[in-house]
């Protein structure tokens, strides 16, 4: 059964990059004590994630912390070494934390796993956004298979 609104966010241990290379981060280091807001999509460099998803939270970053949203993460079932490109392709310099989830062990956890083999990708996450304050989720946003809506940057604001 899926993550819902008032459980503890799922532990689970994404690998970032930083300057040092690949270190571990898990959930509840990240939340702890924070209001942050986490989007996961199906793969880092798709049509949508890159166009649209990842773009629109970069672009309202600002409102985001004027929100008082602490941290903004985007989540993929990627290696880290990827998200990181994809990061630099972005240009989300320091605005979005990249979270690799290279074994979909948070995915899981969320149980909100996409079945993408009939298009070669494997093991994906669906697409949906979550606001997480201490640990607790308080925001659930699934998308409908092939959507972009509640997801978004936008939208996500407009619940905050």
């Amino acid at each position: 059964m899926a993550v819902a609104v008032g459980d503890k966010l799922p532990e689970a241990t994404f690998t970032v990059m930083t300057a040092d290379g690949p270190k571990p981060l898990s959930s509840s280091e990240m939340t702890a004590g924070k209001k942050v807001v986490l989007f996961a999509l199906p793969g880092a460099f798709t049509p949508t994630c890159s166009a649209k998803h990842l773009p629109g939270y970069i672009a309202q970053f600002d409102a985001f912390t004027q929100k008082g949203v602490d941290t903004v993460a985007c989540v993929s079932v990627n290696d880290v070494f990827v998200m990181n490109a994809w990061g630099k392709d972005q240009n989300v310099d320091d605005k979005i934390l990249m979270l690799a989830d290279g074994n979909a062990a948070f995915t899981q956890a969320m149980d909100l796993i996409l079945d993408a083999t009939g298009f070669g990708m494997g093991t994906r996450s669906q697409r949906y956004a979550v606001i997480v304050k201490d640990g607790i989720v308080t925001s659930l946003q699934v998308e409908e298979p092939g959507s972009f809506r509640v997801s978004s940057a936008e939208h996500i604001l407009s619940l905050l």
